[in-house]
């Protein structure tokens, strides 16, 4: 199979409502040989948000003033 396609059923089968964890996009990729922004590609073309960041990068948080 196409690592493309594998990665794509992988998402399918690991996202549960839309979302998928970093971590787990993260395992995605190196299970498939293929670059964690290719991944990245793979889940904007599929709709799926990342959450669980492990850099805090798609968390938005309130400012205290």
């Amino acid at each position: 199979m196409d690592p493309r396609e594998r990665a794509k059923e992988l998402i399918r089968v690991r996202s549960k409502e839309g979302k998928i964890a970093c971590p787990v996009a993260l395992r995605i990729a190196q299970e498939t040989g293929l670059p964690s922004r290719e991944i990245g590609r793979l889940l904007d073309e599929m709709g799926i948000k990342v959450i669980e960041c492990q850099l805090g990068l798609f968390h938005t948080q309130k400012l205290r003033t």
